[in-house]
């Protein structure tokens, strides 16, 4: 019968103690720190300390200034979210081209549904942003003149 068999560990392969985590020569966080010793300031971390932050009463620090929103920002924002919206509509009309029968006023026409709807959705926002732009331009000439 083998050593292993009856409960008992074979000597051999086995080096110092039985947990090697719990040996501070083979396991780093066990080691105890030299604190006698001074860093010179070449050895120090370097670590970047915020200069926006100020000691509350509290013993706390208070948040980092916002970074300010500018006008490239919210640009590209509007720009990613244009792109996914584009995405969507050219999805839904090319899933959706089945001729239709348009009739408007003495017009009569046939078109792709996806594309109606997309005319519709153009002459709609075109109903919005015509008075809107004529609007923001009067109260425009209005705030110059006083």
């Amino acid at each position: 019968m083998s050593d292993e068999r009856r409960g008992e560990r074979p000597a051999w392969g086995r080096v110092g103690p039985e947990d090697p985590t719990a040996d501070p020569a083979t396991h780093p966080a066990l080691r105890v720190p030299d604190t006698s010793t001074e860093l010179e300031p070449s050895e120090q971390p370097t670590v970047a300390v915020p200069t926006d932050l100020q000691p509350d009463g509290d013993d706390s620090t208070t948040e980092r200034r916002a970074i300010p929103q500018t006008r490239i920002g919210a640009l590209w924002a509007a720009l990613i979210l244009s792109a996914v919206v584009l995405i969507f509509l050219l999805v839904f009309i090319v899933q959706n081209t089945t001729p239709v029968v348009i009739n408007f006023l003495w017009l009569s026409g046939t078109l792709p549904t996806g594309v109606a709807l997309l005319f519709a959705a153009i002459a709609g926002i075109l109903l919005v942003a015509v008075p809107g732009t004529g609007r923001i331009l009067q109260l425009r000439r209005e705030a110059r003149k006083h």
